[in-house]
């Protein structure tokens, strides 16, 4: 008989904040604060209502953070975590900058995000 995989996340892991930046010839700038809340079953990601972001053009907005949410999920499902993606994860906060958003650094941004919340798990419960 095997054990069932853990479902992640155990708890809700709230206010995991990332910033991604990298300056070079091709500059990277995300700054994300999400919560990880346990879910019934699969990945649902949401932007809290009323979250505004000082951005031009606005309508990059929502590739920036779909991106995100792509990053998460992607670092979540990798196999070596072995666990069960119960997740609910809702966009809290966001900064973008005109010379380094594009969404590969928002997605590399979820990716952080999503590390630093397993991380978390690995230690006891705050």
């Amino acid at each position: 008989m095997t054990s069932a995989l853990p479902r992640f996340p155990p708890y809700p892991i709230r206010g995991v904040r990332v910033l991604h930046q990298k300056q070079n010839c091709a500059p990277h700038f995300a700054e994300i604060e999400v919560d990880f809340e346990p879910a019934a079953e699969g990945f649902v990601f949401e932007v809290a209502e009323g979250l505004t972001v000082d951005y031009e053009p606005a309508e990059a907005l929502s590739r920036f953070f779909e991106a995100a949410a792509v990053g998460i999920e992607e670092q979540l499902s990798l196999p070596e975590h072995g666990v069960v993606i119960a997740t609910r994860v809702v966009l809290r906060r966001a900064r973008a900058d005109a010379f380094g958003s594009h969404e590969r650094a928002f997605k590399i941004a979820g990716y952080l995000a999503a590390r630093k919340a397993l991380e978390r798990t690995a230690r006891p419960c705050p």
